[in-house]
């Protein structure tokens, strides 16, 4: 199975200068719930806007067209061909960022969007998709409080059967 995570603004910004543009602790948690002790994929730049630092728990993997670059902790692989292969056998989280959504765009079978109602500035959204080929399955209302200052919620899409 391969699957999409990402938040998104109501304009579907999605980055800004390769870091999320809002904080939101509900977010992270929920991130972090859905890919601890799974393989997550991203390319290079999410990487490097990261701080170039792995996240706990999980099997990384590092999209990039650098047949050189190394990341000790980490795969690096050079073909996206490899991972949708790797799909089929085990559940594979897309991370981000835009590039490499849009090239797994034909091929995902489950997203979850986190949307958080508010305007941020940034330079990276996410990519047109074709919406009519999901469902939503799922809807969680996300908490506003003192340390989640933004309206949110969580969304989960299956790929309908053609």
């Amino acid at each position: 199975m391969l699957a999409f995570v990402w938040a998104e603004d109501q304009n579907h910004l999605i980055g800004k200068a390769g870091k999320l543009p809002w904080y939101l602790p509900n977010d992270l948690q929920f991130f972090k719930d859905l890919t601890s002790y799974q393989t997550i994929v991203m390319g290079r730049k999410t990487f490097e806007g990261m701080g170039k630092r792995l996240l706990p728990n999980r099997h990384t993997i590092i999209l990039t067209h650098d047949k050189d670059y190394e990341v000790p902790g980490a795969e690096v692989v050079t073909d996206y061909q490899d991972i949708i292969l790797d799909a089929a056998e085990e559940d594979i989280y897309i991370v981000g960022g835009s590039q490499i959504y849009q090239l797994f765009a034909g091929d995902v079978d489950v997203l979850y969007r986190t949307v958080i109602e508010a305007e941020f500035s940034g330079d990276s959204y996410f990519p047109e998709l074709d919406w009519e080929q999901f469902s939503l399955v799922k809807t969680i209302e996300g908490i506003v409080d003192s340390k989640n200052l933004f309206p949110h919620r969580f969304e989960m899409y299956h790929r309908m059967e053609s």
